[in-house]
């Protein structure tokens, strides 16, 4: 026969990080302040201060929400603050739309990695995953690592790109 083949990037040092493994796990609830405008454009303050008085805020129990306006409307601060006076008790509140809040968590969840873990090791930041990943992202995870690490790389451990070396 031949040879043995050796995996030697099983038995290598490198360890890979998934940043999708930081992606918010629990779903993100909109609120848009547009249902609440007059035409979906106008804040009438009477209207809008009843509106939110009837409404049903248990829906947000417990949930991630993410408080914005689709509307080229001027919202005042205080209506983001009266809204805010509703929903900041009972829920994880955030301003933005879906996707904005979704990017901000995901660079929370990034930016609370322990570092120490990976002091002095091989590091290779998997490239491809389930989750469009942003540019913040992949710039955050190497400003938290690169004083820590030994080396960091991009890709596949098949196919890592280099991007830092301890010197």
């Amino acid at each position: 026969m031949g040879e043995e083949i050796i995996n030697r990037v099983a038995n290598s040092s490198l360890i890979t990080i998934d940043l999708t493994d930081y992606a918010p796990k629990y779903s993100i609830i909109p609120f848009d302040i547009k249902s609440l405008l007059f035409e979906g454009f106008i804040l009438k303050e009477k209207e809008f201060r009843q509106q939110l008085k009837e409404l049903d805020f248990s829906i947000y129990n417990d949930k991630t929400i993410a408080l914005y306006c689709s509307s080229d409307a001027i919202i005042p601060m205080w209506a983001y603050m009266l809204i805010t006076s509703y929903l900041n008790p009972i829920s994880q509140l955030n301003h933005g739309t879906k996707e904005e809040v979704f990017q901000k968590i995901f660079l929370k969840n990034i930016e609370e990695i322990n570092s120490s873990e990976f002091k002095g090791k091989k590091v290779i930041v998997k490239g491809c995953g389930n989750i469009p990943i942003s540019a913040e992202l992949y710039i955050a995870i190497t400003k938290k690592l690169q004083n820590t690490v030994s080396s960091l790389m991009f890709g596949e451990a098949c196919s890592a790109v280099p991007v830092f070396k301890k010197k």
